[in-house]
C-alpha cells in the first residue's frame, strides 16, 4: 500500500499457504474447536445443573471453559473461514475486536488460574475453615476482579497498538490480529508501545505467578506433612491437574509477549499460537473434568436423563 494511504483492512496471511495442507487443517482444527466447544460448554452447563458441582472449585471451572470457549471463539472461527473459503481480509475493526476479545479473555484466564491456585491452597492447608474462607461473595469477587483486569488488559493494548499509524503495509503475518503482528506493521514509532506491553504483560503474568507459586509452596509443605496416603494422593492429583494447565499456559504465553516484537519470528509464533488458542481451550476440560468423578456422574445423570425423555 502507498505511504500516504491509511490502512482500513488487514490480509492475514494464515498459518500457511501451500494448498494441499489447507484441507487437512480445516479438518483438524474443525475437530478441535468442537471438541472445544462441547467440553467447556458441556463444563458449564454441568457446573450449573448439578447442585452437587455447586463449590467454589467448580465454580471456578466454569468460569474457566466458559473463558476458554470465548476467546478460541475470537480466533478459531476465522482460521476456518480462511480456509475454507479462502477469505483472508479482515476490516480495521473487526481486527480491533478480535484483539480486544483475546486479549480480554486470555487475561481472564490468566487471574483465574491464580484464584484457583488460591482456593486449592485454601481447601489442602485450610480444610477445617474452607468453607467461612471460600464463601460465594468472596469466590464472586475473585471472578469479577480477574474479568475487571482482563478487559482493563486489553483497553491499554488496544489502545496502545491502535494510537499507531499503519501506513506502509496492511499484511499480517499470522492467522489472527494478535498484538505483536498488528504492531509489527505500524510506520510509526512504536518503542515506547512495545514497552508499555511488555511491562504490563509482565506485571499480569508475574503477579499471577507469584500467586500460583505462593499457593503451592504452602500446598507442597502441607502434602509432605500428610500421613494419610489418600488424603496426599487427592491432594496431589489435584495439584497435577492445575500445574500442567498452567505450565502451558504460561510457557506460551511467556514465550509470545515477554520479548520485544523485533525479536519474534513470525513462523514460531504461529505455531506457538496454536497452542494457547486453539489446544489449550481444548485440553483444559480433558485436564481438569473428564479426570474426576463427581464430573464423571454428572454426565451420566444428564445422559440417563436424556434418554429416558426421548424414550430410549
Amino acid at each position: 500500500m502507498e505511504n500516504s494511504t491509511e490502512v482500513t483492512q488487514f490480509i492475514l496471511l494464515g498459518l500457511t499457504s501451500a494448498p494441499d495442507l489447507q484441507v487437512p487443517l480445516l479438518i483438524m482444527f474443525t475437530l478441535i474447536y468442537f471438541i472445544n466447544v462441547s467440553g467447556n460448554l458441556g463444563m458449564v452447563i454441568l457446573a450449573l445443573w448439578d447442585c452437587r458441582l455447586h463449590t467454589p472449585m467448580y465454580f471456578f471451572l466454569g468460569n474457566l471453559s466458559l473463558v476458554d470457549f470465548c476467546y478460541s471463539s475470537a480466533v478459531t472461527p476465522t482460521v476456518m473461514a480462511g480456509l475454507l473459503i479462502g477469505d483472508k481480509l479482515i476490516s480495521y475493526n473487526a481486527c480491533v475486536a478480535q484483539m480486544f476479545f483475546f486479549v480480554a479473555f486470555a487475561t481472564v484466564e490468566n487471574f483465574l488460574l491464580a484464584a484457583m491456585a488460591y482456593d486449592r491452597y485454601a481447601a489442602v492447608c485450610k480444610p477445617l475453615h474452607y468453607t467461612t474462607t471460600m464463601t460465594t461473595s468472596v469466590c464472586a469477587c475473585l471472578a469479577i476482579g480477574c474479568y475487571v483486569c482482563g478487559f482493563l488488559n486489553a483497553s491499554i493494548h488496544i489502545g496502545e497498538t491502535f494510537s499507531l499509524s499503519f501506513c506502509k503495509s496492511n499484511v499480517v503475518h499470522h492467522f489472527f490480529c494478535d498484538v505483536p503482528a498488528v504492531m509489527a506493521l505500524s510506520c510509526s514509532d512504536r518503542h515506547v508501545n512495545e514497552l508499555v506491553l511488555v511491562y504490563v504483560a509482565s506485571f499480569n503474568v508475574s503477579f499471577a505467578l507469584l500467586v500460583i507459586l505462593i499457593s503451592y509452596l504452602f500446598i507442597f509443605i502441607t502434602i509432605l506433612k500428610m500421613h494419610s496416603a489418600a488424603g496426599y494422593q487427592k491432594a496431589l492429583s489435584t495439584c497435577v491437574s492445575h500445574l500442567t494447565a498452567v505450565s502451558i499456559f504460561y510457557g506460551t504465553v511467556t514465550f509470545m509477549y515477554l520479548q520485544p516484537s523485533s525479536s519474534h519470528s513470525m513462523d514460531t509464533d504461529k505455531m506457538a499460537s496454536v497452542f494457547y488458542t486453539m489446544v489449550i481451550p481444548m485440553l483444559n476440560p480433558v485436564v481438569y473434568s473428564l479426570r474426576n468423578k463427581e464430573v464423571k456422574s454428572a454426565f451420566k445423570k444428564v445422559v440417563e436423563k436424556a434418554r429416558l425423555s426421548l424414550g430410549l
